[in-house]
Order: structure tokens, then sequence, then C-alpha cells
């Protein structure tokens, strides 16, 4: 029998805004290592506040995929959070902090679209936000295991925190992307886009192509400053690895604040007296708008600033004023197709986003999410009514050059080990971002760099045999 298609319950939103000093500094933290900014405004609500007119159905093709999401006739209450009416996923995020509804209106803007397209063989999805609020994983990760059948499309700063109870109740986990070491590439854990491999640098293409071949002068004079906390030093001392073992010489490390600085001044000059040539910078692009402003005012232009990918959106180059011009600001885009594109998948996603949150902002997690939902959706789909656990996860890693429809370069989900490392760089100009001259040789993407292993140890991704547990467990 074909279950009538049924309102898209609300996504539910848990929202603790913290206060004080200390939650500044908490989440400023949190933003450093949690991917792009998106817009605060946007409501998360479900699918029954349909925007760009109509109630009808988009295609439910989406970029090189078929039918993503189908009508049907299943029956039975398969699993947790899967009965024959609806299928409970977890989404987490940090919002509680960050303000950052990115995950959330991915799952918004998804959930409404599947829906309407049937859900998944007649289904409901239906989205449990997860908000760590950066110092809540194991909280979150403890009612998602109660509740949800999976979680799909989110990701925390401190993700490693929760790691140990999703594998002691077996839940698997689509994410949008991995922030610490112990989450990247833990079992059950699947990364649909190209993503933080345990025990690699994830930029290291990046690194090469910017001192070997586009500013070869540079490389006696690498400078890096790095938000002061924990988590990000791990990614400043990975980057100082790689710069090094490429034969560059790193004249300035230097720390800030991770809740900001309100001056900027004895850093540029830091920077100036050091003779600092390529700068990388990890943390908030309007931290990085303000060391710009002084450098500019100061005449003092590097060869080229890596401003990291959070600064990749409209905000940051309006921030640069007239340092847009004057220093040469480029992101790694890791192996995600620009926004600027006219890849049919970014188009679609925008005319998607467009009908349903048409106030919320694409963002290169938002990419991720949308990938991780629809390899959730695919590999759900072809489960059947005998919707598992088990089932679920195993069709997944069977894709061997997963795009998400043409939304990044492919990843082999069977074999990740060792990274197909491949990479794409932007560049801020006054019109907006616009791809740098970095010698694609895989459409938008270049892929011909060869991974570069990590040699320090910052410990290892959780395993099933770390809680006593093991695949056969998985139902």
């Amino acid at each position: 029998m074909k279950l009538q298609q049924t309102p898209v319950p609300e996504v539910r939103r848990r929202i603790v805004a913290g206060t004080g000093r200390a939650a500044v500094a908490l989440a400023a933290i949190a933003v450093l290592v949690a991917g792009c900014g998106g817009r605060t405004g946007s409501e998360t609500g479900g699918g029954d506040d349909r925007s760009g007119g109509g109630s009808s159905a988009l295609s439910a093709d989406f970029g090189d995929l078929t039918e993503v999401c189908q009508e049907g006739d299943a029956s039975t209450a398969s699993a947790q959070g899967v009965t024959a009416e609806q299928i409970e996923v977890g989404v987490f995020t940090d919002m509680g902090f960050t303000k950052n509804p990115e995950f959330v209106d991915a799952a918004k803007v998804f959930t409404s679209w599947c829906n309407d397209n049937g859900g998944i063989n007649g289904r409901t999805l239906v989205a449990n936000t997860r908000d760590a609020k950066l110092m809540e994983p194991r909280q979150r990760m403890i009612e998602a295991c109660r509740e949800d059948f999976a979680l799909v499309g989110g990701g925390a700063a401190l993700d490693a925190l929760g790691v140990k109870e999703r594998l002691n109740c077996l839940l698997p986990t689509f994410t949008a992307q991995t922030v610490q070491e112990g989450a990247a590439g833990a079992d059950l854990e699947i990364s649909a886009s190209p993503a933080k491999i345990p025990g690699y640098d994830n930029y290291a293409g990046f690194r090469e192509w910017v001192i070997n071949e586009a500013y070869p002068e540079s490389k006696s004079a690498i400078g890096a400053i790095n938000g002061d906390s924990a988590v990000t030093k791990v990614v400043g001392a990975i980057t100082q690895e790689t710069f090094e073992a490429l034969g560059a010489t790193m004249v300035y490390n230097e720390l800030y604040p991770a809740m900001g600085v309100s001056d900027w001044t004895p850093y540029a000059q830091a920077i100036k007296s050091k003779g600092v040539k390529g700068l990388v910078f990890m943390g908030s692009f309007d931290q990085l708008a303000k060391l710009e402003e002084v450098l500019t005012n100061m005449d003092y232009k590097l060869d080229w600033i890596d401003a990291n990918n959070n600064a990749y959106n409209a905000q940051f180059i309006d921030l640069l004023g007239r340092s847009t011009e004057y220093q040469n600001n480029l992101v790694d885009l890791g192996g995600m197709a620009p926004l600027e594109s006219d890849e049919p998948a970014v188009e679609q996603l925008k005319e998607l986003y467009a009908k349903y949150a048409p106030d919320a902002q694409i963002t290169l997690p938002a990419m991720r999410a949308w990938s991780s939902w629809l390899l959730f959706a695919k590999a759900a789909a072809a489960c059947g009514d005998e919707l598992t656990r088990a089932c679920v996860y195993e069709t997944a890693r069977q894709e061997t050059a997963w795009t998400g429809g043409g939304l990044h370069a492919p990843s082999d989900l069977q074999t990740p080990l060792p990274p197909k490392a491949c990479f794409n760089v932007e560049k801020a100009t006054p019109d907006g971002w616009e791809p740098a001259d970095f010698n694609p040789d895989n459409g938008l993407y270049r892929c011909d760099l060869p991974p570069r292993k990590i040699t320090q140890d910052f410990g290892a991704p959780l395993t099933l045999a770390e809680v006593g547990k093991s695949m056969s467990d998985v139902q």
C-alpha cells in the first residue's frame, strides 16, 4: 500500500546562548575549527513553511544522481528511529555558541525537498538537531543514542568528546566534517566529501603549489598566525611540519588570543620585521581583515596570504576594503566546487535553497553536509523496507568515486587510504572570488600532487574494538 505524503515535521532546535568572556572565547575557538560562517537570521523549522512560490516538488534528481528520494510502501519498524512512516536522524551543530545554523539549514532544505518527493521509500525524513554548544558533544550524543537511526550532515568543534558514546551505541555517522584526531576516521564514520584524513595533511597539495610553483620566492620566509587553543595548535603544528618537509623556512609562528585582538599592529610589525612573504592565517576572517588593514596601511604587501576557507564568503571581501586589491588572499577549497562555478549540481543546490530556505547562506560545510545527506539517502533507499544500520553503512561504503552529484572531487569511500588529495584554489578580488591559476588537471580540481603523511603523533581515531564492540554487533 502506498503511503500518502505527510507534512515535513519541524526540525527540533535547542539553542542556549553562552554569555560572558569565557563564552566569547569558546565561541571563537569553535569558529576557528568548525568551518565557514553563515548568516544567523534564518529559521530552521520544518518544510511546511515553503518559500519560492507554489508547493510543487522540484525534481528528485540531483546533479548526476537520479531519484534520490522516492515514494514507496515501507511497512516495517526495522531499527531504532525507523518506523513504517519515518526515519529519525540526528544533526550535530555548535550553533548555540556560534549562532551559525549552516548544518541545520542544510538539514531543513534536504528533508523538505526529499519529503516533497516521497521521502525514502515513502518514509518521511525527520532531522533532530543535536546542539553541542561547543562543550556538550557527549550529552548530545547520549541523546542521539536514545532516539536516532544515524547521524547525518553535521559536525562539532570538539567532536572527539562524543565518539566513545557513539561507538558504544553502534550509531553510524555520515558527517559533514570532522575536526579532532579521535573523530576523523573513527569506526562507523563516513565522510562523503573530501575530508580530514587521519595521519595526513589535507592541505599539502595547496602548500606545495603555493611555494614551489606559484610563489617560489616566498619559500624562504613563511609565517603563520594561529588561534591559541589546543585544537588549533594541532593544525598549526601540521602546517609547520608540511612546509618544512617541502623545504620552506618558517620565520614567524605566532599565536593570538582565541577571542580576538583589538589592535593587530604588533603582529603586523612583527610580520614586516621578519620579512614574511607568505602568511598562513588560522582563525576567523573578521580578525584577518583587521590584520590586513594594518599591513596595508603600513604599505607591507605579502606574496600571498592563506586566508583558510573560513574566509570563503562575500562578507570577508567586504571587510577587506582596499586590501582586496593590495594583498593576495587565497583559499584552498579542498576539492569542493566553487559556489560561483556553473556546475549543474551547484546551480541546483542554489535553486533548492531559494525554495526552502531563502534567507540561509550556502557555505562549504553546508555543501559537505548536502553530500552526506545525498549519500545517506541513496544508501537508505537501496536497503528497502529492511532498513538497518548495518545495511545503510555497508551500502554507502561501496561508493568508490562519490562526488555528491557533482559537488566535489571524487571520494573513494571503500578505500579512503591513502587519500587522493585533490585541491582547488580561489583568489579574492574586488569583484568577488575567482579561480586562481593552480593548473587543474581534473575538471575543476588538481589531483596530481601526492598526499603527505604526517610524522608527528596527534592521536588516532577511536575504534569499535576499543569499546569492546565489533562490526558483527552492528544490526
